[in-house]
């Protein structure tokens, strides 16, 4: 973007998909995007800095668009602590990124529903497996850890992506901006990593609310039939293996467990055993 830019709602929407982008003598306001009292992913004046110069009246897809937190304490040390792994470990074979039902791959606790590592430890640890999953992430961050070096250091084999469901929370982000976002994901992986194959995953089936559920089966089925002949990517809805009668299986998550219970959003131990041995079959012929 071009020095000395504002960014203008394009939308009296709630929340924004898409912003429009003119010229301007001010560049206040593209310290942060407001809308309704909620700051959008926190600071994006890094993330917009990296975006090419738009011309006048050209529309950016936010979901599209690199969006730094490391205004986070905590989401810096863990974006820092990703780079010290991958420069520690070049040789890792396969790489998760995604967000908190990612990181929870690494979860522990007082209960089995919260002891998920052992799974990990079984399915993907033989492979020397990086975990790059962060709490909130949604696909515009992940474009950002991935164009600031996450994956520099690292020739895996196979990069297993699952990353969307955040897009559809605070930021509200439909599956119209959310299946381009999910494909930007994907081509910067392949930008940085051309030889290592890409499993992408669609967005595990949650309880929060019927848009969100209705938004999700058109992402995922945007998402198969765009890579349904792809040589570089291969797409599985896994989250089927989580559904009961064709409704997500509220038993298989944490969150209506927790104090206070929360929205199903995130599978438990046995969950995500069931997301493990659905995907095996694929990551095993995808190693080869």
């Amino acid at each position: 973007m071009a020095p000395h830019s504002r960014i203008e709602s394009k939308h009296s929407f709630p929340f924004i998909d898409y912003i429009n982008v003119r010229d301007g003598s001010s560049g206040k306001s593209r310290n942060m995007i407001r809308v309704l009292g909620f700051i959008l992913m926190g600071t994006v004046l890094a993330s917009i800095a990296s975006v090419r110069p738009a011309r006048s009246h050209s529309l950016i897809n936010l979901a599209a668009t690199p969006i730094s937190r490391m205004d986070l304490p905590w989401w810096r040390t863990r974006f820092e602590q990703t780079l010290y792994t991958a420069r520690s470990d070049p040789g890792a074979k396969l790489v998760w990124l995604g967000d908190s039902i990612t990181q929870y791959w690494q979860r522990t606790g007082p209960t089995k529903r919260d002891n998920i590592l052992p799974i990990w430890d079984r399915y993907y640890a033989p492979y020397n497996a990086l975990d790059f999953g962060f709490i909130g992430d949604t696909t515009a961050s992940l474009i950002w850890r991935i164009d600031h070096g996450q994956l520099a250091q690292l020739n895996p084999k196979l990069v297993i992506i699952l990353i969307g469901a955040n897009n559809l929370g605070a930021p509200h982000w439909g599956a119209r901006a959310t299946v381009p976002g999910i494909e930007a994901v994907v081509a910067d992986v392949h930008r940085h990593l051309p030889k290592t194959q890409i499993l992408l995953l669609g967005i595990l089936p949650s309880i929060r609310s019927p848009w969100i559920t209705t938004e999700t089966d058109k992402i995922n089925a945007r998402l198969a039939s765009i890579y349904a002949q792809s040589r570089l990517v291969t797409y599985r809805n896994i989250g089927l293996v989580l559904e009961r009668d064709g409704q997500p299986d509220a038993a298989l998550y944490m969150d209506p467990f927790f104090s206070p219970p929360e929205p199903a959003l995130h599978p438990d131990r046995a969950g995500m055993t069931l997301i493990a041995k659905a995907l095996a079959p694929t990551v095993c012929a995808l190693m080869r």
